[in-house]
């Protein structure tokens, strides 16, 4: 299965997605489709909830709950896990099963996402667009934007290269941390600590001189991986922090200009507050 994972926004609620080229389908996480549709206060609640239907309708033999897959999502800790997912139709069965006032807007949502996709395939500068536009919503700066959307190209062109040399998807989140941890002197999580994040994107968060920087680090990575061709996991490894060493000398160069720390706890709502503060004057 090649798969493209994706985050989904239905009214500001996160629902994790997983896009098979194959059988060109996306499979949604039930939990979080669950936690929508019961008004779930966290991941817990609605873990709970689906492990008890999906045990009932199983008992039923409902057979899209039997059928249903497990795939690596990203969890709260960063962590991939294995999570429930159901295709849309699935999806559709199993929300059924669960009285919601939501119930008919979210498998309007879910049709509408499956339709989209369809469009990106056959135009791609779709894909950009709505992402430009979702990160303008959230009240995000032009340069910030540019900044943002030329790093998930950058980390593209690395998942691929790592891909390449053999590197197992599980193990990219360790060779990220060490990329991170050599140019800002964090791993991921330390860095969301530091910003005051717990489970969101920290890129989201990061100001455009750290998205420069997260770049510049992958992008070193990638071009050092393809001149070296690392054959094993911890070769990758050595690149990896190679890699992040260009980003930390430059970052430590602008630092002793600016004569001030690049690295801070500004996140997305300090970073939005900023963007608003400018527009009024």
């Amino acid at each position: 299965m090649t798969q493209k994972q994706d985050i989904q926004l239905f009214e500001d609620k996160k629902i994790r997605t997983v896009w098979d080229d194959e059988t060109e389908k996306w499979y949604f996480s039930i939990v979080d489709i669950v936690g929508v549709l019961t008004d779930s206060s966290d991941y817990q609640t609605s873990r709970k909830y689906w492990n008890k239907l999906s045990q009932r309708l199983r008992i039923e033999g409902f057979e899209p709950v039997t059928n249903c897959h497990r795939l690596k999502m990203e969890a709260a800790d960063g962590k991939m896990r294995l999570t429930d997912v159901a295709d849309q139709e699935q999806m559709f069965r199993i929300i059924q099963s669960i009285p919601s006032p939501k119930a008919e807007p979210i498998k309007q949502w879910m049709a509408r996402v499956a339709s989209e996709r369809v469009d990106e395939i056959q135009d791609p500068e779709l894909a950009i667009d709505r992402a430009i536009d979702y990160y303008r919503k959230k009240g995000y700066g032009e340069g910030w934007i540019k900044a943002r959307l030329k790093g998930k190209e950058a980390r593209k062109a690395l998942t691929d290269e790592w891909k390449r040399t053999g590197v197992k998807e599980q193990q990219y989140a360790t060779l990220t941390d060490i990329l991170t941890k050599e140019w800002s002197g964090f791993t991921t999580r330390e860095y969301k600590d530091y910003k005051g994040l717990q489970k969101e994107n920290l890129r989201d968060h990061m100001t455009n001189t750290e998205n420069t920087l997260n770049t510049l680090a992958e992008v070193s990575t990638t071009d050092i991986s393809r001149k070296k061709n690392p054959k094993n996991f911890q070769e990758n490894k050595v690149v990896a922090k190679m890699g992040g060493r260009v980003a930390k000398v430059a970052k430590e160069e602008l630092e002793r200009q600016l004569g001030a720390p690049v690295v801070t706890r500004l996140n997305a709502k300090h970073l939005n507050q900023i963007e608003g503060e400018k527009e009024k004057k």
